[in-house]
């Protein structure tokens, strides 16, 4: 960029090289984009229900996952375009908001701006058109609300909960074993759930893999799983009534902080250097007098530590000597499973040794090690804690990618009775929702005198766009189908009639029970709509020109 002035004295700018960037304006420019978001929707919507197709993407480095969750898809998938990053972020908004739903968000994009660009083909502003998208998500929200159904759960009475969960599961690769996963997601939600707070740490739920087994044997543990066993072959498998010292600080001697160098020169300087790292450790495992600078205040028997589980590696020397004197200890534990422990144990995670107190020590009520198949993988299992707030959800399965498969729906299920703890609002599956909203919008139409009122029904003919795409997954005919269903809706002044994907033989989504969230519905318009109303916005592309 340069400043030059004309022959009058008026300064302007010159811009370098501005033949070699692309420009497109106006109505060029908002088609472009919607042509540019159109494929990513179209990707997803083949995923889209219970017989949602799975996807398979290979990572440059020659990693393959297998899903048919849209914010996995999105996020694995190499996009350069800006517009179809704009839905990448839009799937993931969803996934981080709610944790399910993340397909149908994008499919109801997509939608949306395919209805756009019917209108703008029609001559109508993109303002124009964002405005009636605007006031239709409006009405559609507030239509949720209307035909939404409450329930009550608790401690003893989950099944509200685990029938959603199973909604969630059906879609996904394990629905054959969809109703152990769901229990085991709501046991381990409500295990960690403040129901007066009506609030749920997802943190202390550990989800853990195991390649081996089959899906079946997936298990609830309340308590904590590490992949870790004992450092020495020879010490003891299980322990009762536990008392665990959780360490940050290496088992060894200390090095000065300054360089030494230490010279030996002969066998008897060699001996005592070697006699004075033993009585080192020895002081450490054994006891030691408090009081000196110098000396170790540990694991002596006041403290009565039965296991230590240690951040960092043991030298040889110690792990010797913890095994003789009957000190059970893991190493190489990691911080985040190390902070799980503490919690589920009672304990503190102690820097130092000086610090360790009997107070400090988290109790558990067996800690067993347990080894899986012909292999040699153990697995250190940490169980009856003191605090069971802190559970883990282990799951087997043939091969990897089964496990990673089985962990993402896992997650969205446990996103699922979280958010109906949080608001236990529930509406109907099955696209029952969208149809029941898509009627209520397009009567709403005729009450505005605008231009909008176009918009307003483009939007009533997105929302038909998923539960068509529910039919067409399901191997229906997907126009006949909706049409069917619309009408018994209307007919019934029944708002749970839906697709019936897995060919129960009824429509009514209450019999099937087939539930989703209300919030998660609701955050699906409002975010759509959102982003469709960002990218109809968008007039002028300016580009660099391509290497």
């Amino acid at each position: 960029m340069a400043l030059a002035f004309d022959e009058f004295g008026r300064p302007f700018l010159i811009l370098k090289e501005q033949d070699q960037k692309t420009r497109l304006r106006g109505l060029d420019a908002q088609k472009a984009n919607i042509a540019a978001a159109r494929p990513v929707a179209r990707i997803l919507r083949t995923s889209l229900g219970p017989k949602g197709m799975d996807k398979m993407l290979q990572s440059p480095d020659g990693d393959v996952t297998i899903t048919n969750d849209g914010a996995t898809i999105l996020e694995l998938m190499d996009v350069d375009n800006q517009i179809a990053k704009l839905l990448v972020e839009l799937s993931r908004s969803q996934d981080y908001e709610i944790g399910d739903g993340t397909t149908g968000v994008v499919v109801m994009a997509g939608a949306l701006l395919e209805e756009a660009e019917k209108l703008l083909d029609r001559g109508i502003h993109p303002i124009r058109i964002a405005e009636g998208y605007e006031m239709a998500s409006r009405i559609a929200v507030e239509h949720l609300e209307h035909i939404a159904h409450k329930f009550d759960f608790g401690p003893t009475n989950i099944e509200p909960l685990v029938q959603t969960c199973m909604t969630t599961l059906s879609s996904k690769i394990v629905n054959r074993c969809k109703r152990s996963l769901a229990e085991i997601s709501v046991k381990a939600v409500l295990a960690v759930a403040d129901l007066e707070r009506k609030d749920v740490n997802l943190d202390l739920i550990k989800v853990e893999g195991k390649v081996g087994g089959k899906l079946e044997d997936t298990e609830l543990i309340y308590g904590i799983v590490v992949d870790k066993d004992m450092s020495h072959p020879q010490m003891p498998k299980r322990i009762e009534d536990a008392k665990i010292a959780i360490l940050t600080c290496p088992f060894e001697p200390p090095k000065p902080k300054t360089k030494h160098k230490v010279d030996i020169d002969t066998v008897e300087k060699f001996q005592t250097l070697r006699q004075q790292e033993q009585k080192y450790f020895d002081d450490m495992v054994q006891k030691c007098k408090a009081g000196s600078l110098d000396s170790i205040y540990f694991l002596h028997i006041d403290v009565g530590a039965t296991l230590v589980i240690c951040q960092w590696g043991f030298d040889d020397e110690a792990n010797h000597l913890l095994m003789h004197r009957n000190l059970p200890a893991v190493r190489w534990v990691g911080g985040v499973e190390l902070e799980l422990i503490a919690i589920a144990t009672g304990g503190r995670i102690v820097p130092r040794f000086q610090e360790l107190t009997p107070e400090k020590l988290g109790k558990a009520g067996l800690v067993r090690e347990k080894s899986f198949g012909t292999t040699k993988d153990r697995m250190l299992y940490i169980e009856h804690c003191a605090n069971s707030r802190a559970v883990t959800i282990f799951i087997r399965g043939g091969n990897k990618m089964m496990i990673e498969e089985t962990k993402r729906s896992i997650h969205d299920s446990l996103c699922v009775a979280r958010n109906l703890i949080r608001n236990n609002s529930i509406v109907y599956g099955g696209g029952s929702a969208e149809i029941s909203c898509s009627l209520a919008v397009e009567a709403a139409a005729d009450k505005y005198p605008g231009v909008e009122q176009y918009a307003i029904r483009a939007f009533a003919d997105a929302l038909d766009s998923l539960p068509m795409a529910l039919a067409e997954n399901s191997g229906l005919q997907p126009i006949e189908t909706l049409s069917a269903v619309k009408s018994q809706q209307i007919k019934e002044n029944n708002p749970c009639c839906g697709i019936d994907c897995n060919d129960v033989g009824t429509n009514d989504m209450r019999e099937q029970n087939v539930f989703e969230t209300l919030i998660g519905k609701q955050q699906q318009i409002l975010l759509a709509t959102q982003v469709v109303k960002m990218i109809l916005k968008i007039d002028d592309v300016i580009s660099p020109s391509d290497y």
